[in-house]
């Protein structure tokens, strides 16, 4: 403890930096050390971050730097939910981490209905994670070539980025040129991880090796946003990146009337006005859905995926049709970017969040896991889409803010 207090003392008078606290003390120490001294340099108390459960030692180098604790955020269950899908089959039970009130029942609620209903189909269909390094010439002449060649010798480039990679898998490569710049759009097989950070160090390899092979060649810069991470894009709503899934079910409209109080065709003019007519006449580019966000977002933080891809993840559509009174409901997500290994699926919360779904560590054969779990998120989403479209037509959306998200009893 002596160690530790000489430590925070010096901190705090500015005789060392924060991340060098590592160096000094063993991990748990060294968050502890920089706690306190922040409290002191504060001046404010922070008992409920120093008392959330953590070990430093399994995150440094790995998932965070100069951690001082954790962050609660409650976790909830929703569900099950009856899916058929090709890898996600049978009932499930859904993670949902969120401090916005009425989320989780929202889904949950949905859940039920779909339930009552039968089994949601799902649907995978493409999957590969990207990287574009973007790539620089003295001329567009220099550049078109760079280009042909790159789409003519596939094997080769493959061969380079594999040797980079146990389980990853170059599917193909992709050319786009701006005048004398050239974007590579290598699109990969990654299992069951993620795999933004497999790919970099493949499309890294590969990019060095360009520039042996093409003299004139210059990398600017390993992703060059034609990716596209952690951003909307048309190339993603196009072309895919991570998991484009589908999920459909029929809802008949006695299941409809009964539970959620209202008819198909209130929900298909909701639909149609909200999300597709409201969203055009705000400019929306790819976000014709209620609340698609909300949903990923809780299961992101709960299952230890890389919360920024949310934004690429929650793009996407909501389709409803008033079927003679029945409501037939699908969404699309494009560019649902999720794994069940490496990053924060390591950790033990979020690997215990994932296991409630069945769909922790690697599968076999590899990808199969990370398959199951999009196929669960895009049911979990539907379920989120239909509560919400069906609240909205009965304008019970405030009540329910008003009940679950300030306790207020109507």
């Amino acid at each position: 403890m002596d160690k530790i207090e000489e430590v925070v003392d010096k901190v705090v008078k500015g005789e060392i930096e924060l991340h060098k606290v590592d160096e000094i003390l063993d991990a748990n120490a060294a968050m502890v050390a920089r706690r306190l001294a922040i409290e002191r340099i504060t001046g404010k108390g922070l008992p409920s971050i120093g008392s959330t459960i953590i070990d430093y030692a399994e995150i440094k180098d790995r998932n965070a730097e100069n951690v001082i604790g954790a962050t609660q955020i409650p976790l909830g269950v929703a569900g099950p939910v009856l899916i058929e899908g090709d890898y996600a089959r049978g009932g499930f039970l859904v993670p949902l981490a969120t401090t916005e009130g009425a989320l989780i029942a929202s889904v949950n609620r949905g859940m039920k209905v779909l339930r009552l209903s039968g089994y949601v189909k799902t649907k995978i269909i493409r999957d590969g994670m990207t990287r574009a390094p973007v790539f620089s010439f003295d001329s567009a002449i220099e550049a078109y070539s760079f280009s042909a060649w790159v789409k003519e010798n596939f094997e080769t480039i493959r061969k380079v980025a594999e040797r980079t990679t146990s389980h990853g898998k170059l599917k193909s490569v992709e050319p786009f040129q701006l005048g004398n710049n050239v974007w590579i759009r290598f699109e990969f097989d990654t299992g069951d991880a993620m795999g933004m950070n497999m790919v970099t160090v493949a499309a890294e390899a590969v990019s060095s090796f360009l520039e042996e092979r093409f003299p004139g060649a210059r990398c600017v810069a390993v992703s060059g946003n034609m990716c596209s991470d952690k951003k909307q894009s048309v190339t993603n709503e196009l072309l895919g990146r991570g998991k484009t899934v589908v999920a459909e079910a029929l809802i008949p409209s006695e299941v409809i009337e009964k539970n959620l109080r209202t008819t198909a065709e209130k929900i298909e003019e909701t639909n149609l006005k909200k999300n597709w007519l409201g969203g055009a006449r705000a400019g929306t580019l790819f976000q014709f859905n209620a609340h698609f966000a909300n949903v990923i977002a809780a299961i992101f933080i709960a299952t230890g995926q890389d919360v920024a891809q949310v934004v690429e993840s929650s793009t996407g559509y909501t389709w409803v049709e008033n079927r003679s009174g029945n409501l037939y409901i699908s969404v699309t997500l494009p560019s649902l970017e999720v794994g069940t290994v490496g990053g924060g699926t390591r950790l033990p919360t979020q690997r215990e969040a994932l296991s409630i779904m069945g769909v922790d560590g690697g599968g076999d054969p590899p990808g199969s896991k990370a398959r199951k779990f999009a196929e669960i998120v895009s049911a979990a989403v539907l379920a989120g889409e239909l509560n919400l479209l069906s609240a909205l037509s009965t304008r019970e959306l405030g009540k329910a803010h008003m009940k679950l998200g300030r306790g207020i009893k109507l």
